[in-house]
């Protein structure tokens, strides 16, 4: 993937100039591409960090709660996430630790990271001797650390899609476009009046449904 977007880079580096590289790191984020875990341990307290992609709230809801069932005798079971490319919505929660002593040292790692769409699930398994408040956030911050060291980072893009109608003896001048400006075939549809759909990095969409609107007889779906 990461050859795959390096190429695409240089392509559109030389057709577009230094421009590109202005709007590059507007529309691309990292991620995590499957679980990872890590552990941690101090002064006989355990602490097992899982890092898990996730896409919505409605995902960290099931994750937490398989987490918390599976390990139902562990003391806290503390997570942190970030979602969205813009990685604007997210939230900590210390499960019972003192305040700010869990969730946001776990918060901090996918901060410090600058990873979006993941989840870290901390769970504690109590050791018996009381770890102080600085203790506790350099376990648990430890504990995300280790996760993340295991996983395996990926950078995507932000794309979007658009679509749009035309009378097929244009077929040509559409497909020239598409060839130049590669995006995505998303759909297709062949008739007296054809239908296609392409998909394309956010930062790159502006040029693209430029040229189209030159086509003759082309026309943009009423949703865009």
């Amino acid at each position: 993937m990461h050859i795959l977007l390096q190429k695409l880079e240089k392509k559109h580096r030389w057709l577009y100039g230094s421009s590109f590289y202005m709007m590059n790191q507007e529309d691309t984020y990292k991620t995590i591409v499957a679980l990872s875990e890590g552990e941690y341990t101090e002064k006989r307290s355990k602490f097992l960090a899982f890092a898990i992609p996730v896409t919505s709230v409605d995902e960290v809801k099931q994750h937490v709660e398989y987490y918390q069932k599976k390990y139902y005798d562990a003391r806290h079971c503390c997570y942190a996430y970030m979602l969205g490319p813009e990685r604007k919505e997210f939230r900590a929660n210390d499960n019972g630790e003192p305040s700010g002593t869990a969730g946001k040292p776990i918060l901090g790692q996918i901060n410090s990271n600058e990873l979006t769409d993941i989840l870290i699930v901390v769970i504690r398994y109590f050791g018996g001797i009381k770890l102080g408040t600085s203790g506790l956030i350099v376990a648990y911050r430890l504990a995300a650390a280790a996760a993340i060291e295991n996983a395996e980072i990926v950078e995507k893009t932000v794309d979007e899609d658009v679509v749009f109608m035309f009378e097929y003896p244009f077929m040509n001048s559409v497909m020239r476009i598409v060839k130049e400006e590669s995006p995505i075939i998303v759909s297709q549809e062949y008739d007296n009046d054809c239908v296609m759909t392409l998909r394309i990095r956010k930062s790159l969409m502006p040029r693209l449904k430029e040229r189209l609107a030159k086509v003759d007889t082309l026309r943009f779906s009423d949703a865009e």
